[in-house]
């Protein structure tokens, strides 16, 4: 009997193992660099659809829908907040239920939806206002809405997912030059799709009109929909895995039942079985209860607590506390980057390069993306191997640092914002109504640009050097987060602003005729908003610095305590 039970194990084994070989193997002969067009083209012909759209967006608002500047750009913002927001679900989907494949299938075809039955409101006369001093209906704003939440969803399944999943295809042939190439690559599509979407797109609606101009996002997107659909035998499709999420509700949940007991110098702590053992810091210290080993949590093989969070868990979910207050610190920079003021401004400016060609006012964002791309390069290439002689600092200047540099641009930024609105303003009011050139918007969006590149870069390498590696991928999750969150943020002061500055029969300073309104007050506001902010910024960081300089004394006492005992052994 007890042969036929180790025949059986030994067969099942046997079994098991060939399939695992023959998952090696099928793995092996798929993905690679064949692969690589299927996905970068997908990514990047959604990006040229999406932000595309997004550009001119505020106009089409105003001028199809007849809605005030003000509830235009609070639309515009909910759809950014939604597209950025739900992003980080769609890479928890991906990576705990369907996988990334099937994700990234159903956010293509979710897009192409999307952006097909907007069109259509471009087509179909009963979907839009009948006349110029008709509001909306509610079923024509169901329309508008549900075509927006589709690109919405279609952009948080695709952002997400199609990095990763590109880097997947190149796991199984072990070339780190393979996949740094890839990166390279990927990252150039994404900026060129944006200035294709800034220029081209945005053109080709103001010359032709939206039927057309909304035509070509559709074409775009059935491109990306069906190159990604196509690769579909070739990709290699790794199986999901247990969510990195549900470590963090654990301890939440196990500290909060046991909140109310007190901490012991002789209790005993859940330890992993991982080599790289983490000590329990004092940071934080009522989450430490989640993670202690009581009497009744012992299961029945007497090794592993059950239902007990580990301690690395709880310093995972601690080092991602710790940087809540200097990520909230970037909303409002961002806040200033996806304002949609500019557009109008530039829309009511001289924008004649030539006598012949006028840029479209939705193009000029794209001397912002230029600005972060230039100076990208230039900061990698050039000024990183000179500022590391003099800071001895790898990455030239310490995040934190950069991430404070470009908080004063920010405000820079608006101070220049604001003085040039004022300007504007005054000559378009004055008795010989001139126009101003459009030029002087420049400076804002190259301020905004570098503000971007200083800030967002040193944000992510501020949290890939904080957070545990095990939770690298929560990284860029924490920035887009932040994205959404600023989306809400101008929402709520675009619509306070708004409201405070109309009472008594006024003109709102965010007026549909900024003619009539003062932006340039706006700007002031936003100038004094990102001072108080830096200064928010400068206490953040004492407050981080205290926090790590805690844990180092900490862990220098572990250590010393350590080589105490190994003494006194021998």
């Amino acid at each position: 009997m007890e042969q036929g039970d180790l025949h059986q194990e030994k067969s099942s084994i046997h079994e098991e193992l060939q399939t695992h070989l023959l998952n090696d193997h099928n793995h092996v002969h798929k993905g690679g660099l064949i692969t690589m067009p299927f996905i970068i083209v997908n990514e990047a012909f959604e990006k040229v659809a999406s932000d595309g759209l997004l550009a001119n967006m505020i106009f089409y608002l105003m001028q199809v829908y007849h809605m005030e500047a003000v509830t235009g750009t609070s639309v515009l913002y909910i759809w950014s907040a939604c597209s950025t927001g739900l992003s980080v679900l769609g890479a928890f989907v991906s990576d705990s239920y369907l996988g990334r494949f099937r994700v990234i299938a159903f956010g293509s075809i979710s897009s192409l939806v999307g952006v097909s039955f907007l069109w259509l409101t471009s087509i179909v006369p009963q979907v839009t206002p009948s006349c110029s001093s008709c509001p909306p209906t509610p079923a024509q704003l169901g329309v508008l809405f549900g075509s927006l939440g589709l690109i919405s969803i279609g952009s948080a399944c695709i952002k997400p997912c199609s990095i990763a999943f590109g880097a997947d295809q190149l796991k199984h042939h072990n070339n780190q030059r393979l996949i740094d190439s890839y990166f390279n690559w990927y990252y150039a599509s994404a900026t060129i799709s944006t200035i294709i979407a800034s220029t081209i797109v945005v053109y080709i609606q103001d010359r032709f009109g939206w039927r057309v101009g909304f035509a070509v996002p559709v074409l775009v997107m059935l491109c990306s929909a069906l190159m990604f659909l196509l690769g579909s035998p070739l990709y290699v499709k790794v199986k999901v895995n247990k969510s990195p999420y549900s470590g963090f509700l654990q301890v939440l949940t196990v500290a909060f039942k046991y909140r109310k007991i007190r901490l012991h110098p002789g209790d005993c702590y859940n330890h992993s079985d991982d080599m790289d053992r983490v000590e329990l810091t004092e940071n934080l210290r009522f989450l430490n209860k989640a993670c202690v080993v009581r009497d009744g949590t012992i299961c029945s093989s007497g090794s592993n607590p059950c239902s007990v969070p580990t301690v690395e868990k709880v310093e995972s979910l601690k080092s991602l506390i710790r940087i809540i207050p200097l990520w909230s610190s970037g909303i409002l920079l961002f806040t200033n980057i996806v304002q949609n003021f500019p557009t109008l401004q530039a829309k009511k400016m001289n924008r004649n390069i030539t006598s012949w060609f006028e840029i479209p006012a939705g193009s000029f964002s794209v001397f912002m993306v230029l600005t972060v791309t230039i100076w990208v390069m230039f900061y990698d290439r050039i000024l990183v191997p000179f500022l590391a002689k003099f800071t001895h600092e790898p990455r030239g200047l310490q995040p934190k640092t950069r991430m404070g540099i470009g908080l004063i641009l920010s405000i820079i930024a608006m101070v220049v914002a604001a003085i040039v609105e004022t300007i504007r303003r005054d000559l378009a009011n004055s008795i010989t109504s001139v126009d101003m050139s459009a030029m002087w918007l420049l400076p804002q969006f190259v301020l905004l640009g570098l503000s971007q590149a200083f800030n967002a870069v040193g944000q992510i390498e501020f949290y890939y050097s904080e957070l545990p590696k095990c939770m690298a991928s929560l990284a860029m999750a924490v920035f887009m987060v932040g994205g959404a969150a600023a989306a809400v943020v101008g929402y709520l002061l675009t619509n306070i602003v708004d409201s405070i500055t109309r009472q008594g029969g006024g003109v709102s300073w965010i007026s549909s005729d900024i003619d009539e309104g003062h932006v340039d007050y706006y700007y002031w506001l936003f100038s004094f908003l990102n001072l108080l902010n830096f200064l928010y910024y400068l206490i953040c960081c004492r407050v981080h610095r205290s926090f790590s300089s805690s844990e180092s004394r900490l862990s220098h006492d572990v250590e010393e305590e350590g080589s105490n005992s190994i003494e006194d052994s021998l």
